[in-house]
Formats: C-alpha cells, structure tokens, sequence
C-alpha cells in the first residue's frame, strides 16, 4: 500500500473536526440573556439507599372500635361500632347498658339487660374485670338474665385487655347462670356462653 493511501488527507482531516464540533454544539445547552426561576420537579427526593413509601389514607385512620353484644332471636350478636377511641372497660360496659341504637334495633337487635341488670360498674384487675351489678330493673326489657350476662361477658372479653368477668352485688360474689343453665361465682369467659353466640 502506498504512503498516500496510509495517510488522510488534510481537507478529510479538517471535515471530521468540524463534524464533531457541530455534534457538541447541537447537544449543548442554549443561553439565555438573563437569568430566570427554575421551578424544581416534585418530589419527595430520596436520599442514596432509600426507598420512599406511599401511605394510602383510609377512612378510618385515628379510629378505634368497640365490640358490643345485643341479642337477635334468642342469640348474643358481636356488633362493632366505630369510636374516636378505645373506651375505658367501664365506658365500654356503659354504652352495652344504652342499648342499641336506633338503626341497630331496625336491624333486629335488641338487648335483655334491662330486665335483669339495671345498673353496673366494671372494675379492672389486670387482666380480669369485677362487674359490680345493682338489682335487677322494672321488667320493661327481656328478662333472660342468661343472654343479659352473656352480653356482659361477650363484650368486655372481646377486648384485648380482659380475660375473664367476675360479678358481684354489693361487693359480695354473686352467682350467673351460664349458656348450659348452672349458676358460677367464678369468673366467666366467652367460652360460658359460646352456645349462644351467633355465627359471623
């Protein structure tokens, strides 16, 4: 091969250059003749080795729920309602004494405790809850004193901080019948009056 042929020639030197130069400028960034407010994207900007989460909101985000126990057809039914916050054992127990509401008692539910518990307070120890109860009412509810402690029991031991509730009247031990008729002093479990509770 020839020397001619090994080397380029300057005009194919010179053409190459002016190539590469025209490819830099076109991928430049343009000027401008005055500087301007450059608005960032949105972020959140995760940092090296970071993930960032989407939280979903939901409905019922800050919000508690309070299980209590009415009767339809001879049957303890769970009904959870919607609260701003977990309820003291006691408050728990007050609202149970309410009653249904309204749209509840539409929906079949009733209760039995006004026949045969017209008042009581709950008092914690630890884990288990002395149910103070005052004598039985005027008889204007049902008066099936097994469904009314049933609903006692079923909605203070559905919370995650009762095991089991003990009644008393006046301070002294007081014997309820449980689901299979016989009467305890001792204190009572969900498990007591499991034959009566209604299938979710």
């Amino acid at each position: 091969m020839s020397r001619r042929a090994r080397r380029p020639g300057r005009w194919q030197g010179a053409g190459a250059a002016l190539v590469a130069l025209g490819l830099l400028v076109g991928c430049g960034v343009p000027t401008e003749d005055a500087p301007r407010t450059v608005a960032p994207p949105p972020g959140p900007f995760p940092t090296s080795g970071t993930v960032v989460a989407t939280l979903t909101p939901t409905l019922t985000a800050g919000r508690a729920t309070a299980v209590l126990c009415f009767v339809r057809d001879d049957r303890l039914v769970p009904v959870e309602r919607r609260v701003d916050a977990t309820p003291t054992v006691d408050a728990q127990l007050q609202q149970l004494l309410a009653g249904p509401t309204a749209a509840e008692r539409d929906s079949g539910l009733s209760t039995a405790l006004p026949g045969a518990v017209a008042a009581a307070v709950a008092r914690p120890r630890g884990t288990d809850v002395d149910v103070d109860v005052g004598e039985a009412g005027d008889e204007t509810g049902r008066s099936d004193e097994v469904l009314a402690f049933g609903q006692i029991v079923c909605t203070l031991t559905s919370r995650s901080d009762v095991d089991t509730v003990a009644f008393l009247r006046g301070g002294v031990p007081l014997g309820v019948p449980r689901a299979d008729g016989s009467l305890s002093r001792r204190p009572l479990t969900v498990a007591d009056y499991a034959d009566l509770v209604a299938p979710r």
